[in-house]
């Protein structure tokens, strides 16, 4: 049964990776770095303190930066428990892949999915009866992890178990953030 999984997801990720073509090679560069998410990332760093003011907005961003931390180590953890090899470094597909970028490190499962689905569902869990939109910002871990398998250094697999991974490492850190607020107005710190 796992093999049958993996070699579907062998073939899906030939599929999409196969999509691309040169003339998008460097927007794709640059989608899949997270610098350039900036005007993105000061957005949001608005919209919370706008809605929150600064105490209780530095207070969420603790949060959001322990979920980081959690989603690094623990997706580390994995690609260096499975060791699965990358698409570019595997070299039953690699000599007909598109490679465009290239890494070192082990493929499952993909941080970049679970750093951006953890942050996204976090967020959206937080503010989603503040702003009617802001289930759009789903589109940010779409196309952020999309990259990834265009630039040949996931597979879908990495990207469905990190996001799956980042929404559970989100909503449990959004019930202690919860927790953590309620003692925080009862004892008087806000």
């Amino acid at each position: 049964m796992l093999e049958k999984i993996l070699s579907l997801d062998v073939k899906l990720f030939v599929f999409l990776n196969s999509l691309g073509s040169d003339t998008y090679d460097g927007l794709w560069l640059i989608i899949t770095k997270q610098i350039y998410w900036t005007p993105l990332f000061l957005f949001l760093l608005y919209l919370v303190f706008r809605k929150l003011g600064a105490k209780q907005a530095l207070f969420l961003m603790l949060f959001v930066a322990i979920l980081l931390v959690c989603t690094d180590q623990i997706a580390n953890l994995f690609k260096n428990g499975v060791q699965r090899l990358r698409p570019c470094n595997n070299p039953e597909i690699n000599s007909f892949i598109r490679i465009v970028q290239s890494r070192n490190s082990f493929s499952f499962f993909s941080g970049h999915a679970t750093s951006s689905m953890a942050v996204t569902t976090f967020l959206y869990l937080i503010f989603k009866r503040d702003f009617k939109y802001f289930w759009l910002l789903f589109l940010w871990p779409l196309i952020f992890a999309y990259s990834r398998i265009y630039l040949g250094l996931h597979y879908p697999l990495d990207i469905i178990s990190g996001y799956l991974c980042g929404a559970i490492l989100a909503f449990l850190m959004f019930k202690l953030y919860q927790i953590a607020l309620k003692r925080s107005f009862s004892t008087g710190i806000y």
